[in-house]
């Protein structure tokens, strides 16, 4: 194959696959920002709605995702719209860190950190046990 048709079959887009992805980040995009708008956060307080949605997200990632590769026959979209889409737009990393500078504005430094610590902690948790939970139950049944 030379380079030309090389770089031609590499820069196509599975338009199909975009569209999974665009839906699942609607959808996570939708749910975030219903429970923010449910739960706003008092400044310089724990922002409960970020570290939550945050924390269901990496559940849910590492749950659909094991879920995915283990279980169930492979497809080409399903990925894209659950993990990519959905858990991508439902976490947010951008929020974590414009909550992070708002409460380092509001003179909460310790509390900064515990935040960042307890969330990527939490997430890593929240991925473990969404994927253990997957595995285990395959060993059951």
């Amino acid at each position: 194959m030379d380079r030309k048709r090389l770089r031609t079959s590499a820069l196509r887009l599975d338009l199909r696959e975009l569209g999974a992805i665009f839906a699942g980040g609607a959808l996570g995009a939708a749910l975030r920002t219903g429970l923010v708008e449910l739960a706003p956060t008092r400044a310089g307080s724990w922002p409960w709605p970020t570290f939550a949605v945050n924390l269901v997200g990496s559940f849910l990632l590492g749950y659909l995702i094991t879920r995915l590769q283990d279980r169930l026959p492979v497809t080409a979209y399903r990925r894209p719209l659950l993990g990519t889409g959905l858990c991508g737009a439902l976490t947010t990393f951008s929020t974590f860190q414009l909550d992070l500078l708002h409460l380092l504005d509001h003179d909460r430094a310790a509390l900064a950190l515990l935040y960042a610590a307890g969330s990527i902690a939490a997430g890593f948790a929240g991925v473990t046990l969404g994927t253990a939970i997957v595995r285990r139950a395959r060993l059951t049944w």
